[in-house]
């Protein structure tokens, strides 16, 4: 397999129409977060089907792509990544984790940094130094601060609960919608897996918080108690 065999399965596919759907959907107007991304119109489905098939492109195609201007492109060069981050050796594994870090101005959307931030990043800190994420919660990039709170997923799926709640409290202030989403979302996995931490950090916090992260982080509460939370803030 080569990568010019895989952009022609990935132009095969392109759809116009949605395209331009996918371009709206993912805010790449003026002074929008996505602003200059590019679209081919490929659903996600047939992206993962060509991951797949191509999974066996080498670690610099697949970086290359990663580099593409095509949104589509860079989502399947990060499947391809995940899938060489999972089976490979540790010597893989921290390839893939510094060429990642090296590249972040190329994972500049929040599908991007959803799915691989816990994937490669959440995992391959797990028992190491997560000094990185304090340093990307600080960072002017949208993307970085998005990629240091998701990745910290990972962690929670593990019943890792403090990171997630340091990196949340630093980013309480933070003036980027997509933000409080995404902190509002890990508060509520948190929540799935012990309410009494995520109703902790909230008794601290939701006076505070911008009104989106509390929403999200209060979704799954009953109504009572979600008009007990939006009420008081």
């Amino acid at each position: 397999m080569t990568l010019n065999l895989l952009m022609a399965d990935i132009k095969k596919v392109a759809d116009p129409k949605k395209a331009k759907i996918l371009m709206r959907f993912f805010k790449t107007g003026k002074g929008e977060y996505g602003e200059g991304d590019v679209f081919w119109g490929i659903v996600v489905p047939k992206q993962r089907i060509i991951a797949k098939k191509h999974r066996a492109i080498s670690l610099e195609e697949c970086l290359s792509l990663l580099k593409s201007r095509i949104h589509e492109c860079r989502l399947t060069a990060l499947f391809i990544l995940i899938d060489k981050y999972k089976k490979g050796s540790f010597e893989i594994k921290e390839r893939i984790f510094q060429e990642y870090l090296k590249n972040t101005e190329y994972i500049n959307n929040w599908d991007l940094v959803d799915l691989s931030a816990p994937n490669i990043i959440g995992d391959y800190l797990y028992d190491k130094d997560k000094s990185i994420l304090s340093k990307f919660v600080k960072s002017k990039s949208l993307w970085e601060r998005r990629i240091a709170i998701l990745a910290t997923f990972s962690f929670i799926r593990q019943n890792k609960f403090t990171d997630s709640l340091s990196l949340a409290e630093e980013l309480l202030n933070d003036k980027e919608d997509l933000i409080h989403k995404a902190v509002g979302w890990m508060l509520r996995e948190i929540g799935k897996r012990n309410l009494k931490v995520e109703e902790d950090f909230l008794r601290r916090y939701y006076r505070v918080m911008p009104r989106t992260m509390l929403r999200y982080a209060i979704e799954k509460f009953s109504e009572e108690k979600r008009k007990f939370y939006l009420k008081k803030s």
